[in-house]
């Protein structure tokens, strides 16, 4: 079942991701947030209830329960246009833990390419803190394409194969995980100037000659 959450996941990401590059309306992708966010609520929920007391597994979902939060409050806030800093501030919290969760894969659990996967959403977590809690505007670009590529790379892609039984937890994997994700923050910036909507012009004031704004 959290494979299952985990490809929704990287669908919403991509979609949050074309928000940021200026393609969809915060308002538009609000639904599809919401709708997210709410399976990742209920998607731990269930997984700890049936982990039946395994301390590892309940360890593992309680980590959904922030991404949940986190869609459903962009939703609320797409809906409502409410200021995105206690949002950011949340990031904030998130990068953290997802470091933390990070150290409990790959030491306790054994899984090195979701430590790997945890390492990157901390980052991509920590861009979010950075644009909504900092104002830190000229990385909107670099934060949409890392929003884009994470959904896939670390949700979309790994859900998929692991529900079709295709997936590896070999330190191989990890490494290939590792390595793209570098690439993907490397190339996140001149990306996200290519890639990001034209700005709209600045409407023209009634009698002004042309030219004047």
């Amino acid at each position: 079942m959290g494979a299952v959450g985990l490809l929704y996941v990287g669908a919403v990401l991509v979609v949050n991701g074309f928000m940021l590059l200026g393609h969809v309306s915060p308002a538009s992708a609000a639904p599809l947030n919401l709708f997210v966010g709410a399976l990742q609520v209920v998607t731990p929920t269930y997984l700890i209830i049936a982990a039946n007391g395994d301390t590892a597994q309940i360890a593992l979902a309680a980590g959904l329960y922030y991404f949940g939060f986190t869609y459903l409050w962009v939703g609320i806030n797409g809906i409502t246009g409410w200021p995105g800093e206690g949002l950011g501030w949340f990031s904030l919290v998130v990068a953290a833990a997802a470091v933390g969760f990070a150290v409990h894969s790959w030491l306790a659990v054994g899984d090195r390419t979701f430590a790997v996967i945890w390492l990157l959403w901390a980052v991509l977590w920590f861009g979010f803190f950075l644009l909504l809690a900092r104002h830190k505007d000229h990385l909107t670009g670099a934060v949409g394409v890392l929003a884009l590529g994470e959904g896939l790379l670390t949700a979309a892609v790994p859900a998929f194969l692991i529900i079709t039984g295709w997936w590896s937890e070999s330190l191989t994997t990890a490494l290939v995980v590792a390595a793209l994700g570098v690439l993907l923050l490397a190339a996140s910036a001149p990306l996200g100037r290519t890639l990001s909507a034209p700005a709209s012009p600045a409407p023209t004031q009634p009698g002004a000659a042309p030219g004047a704004q």
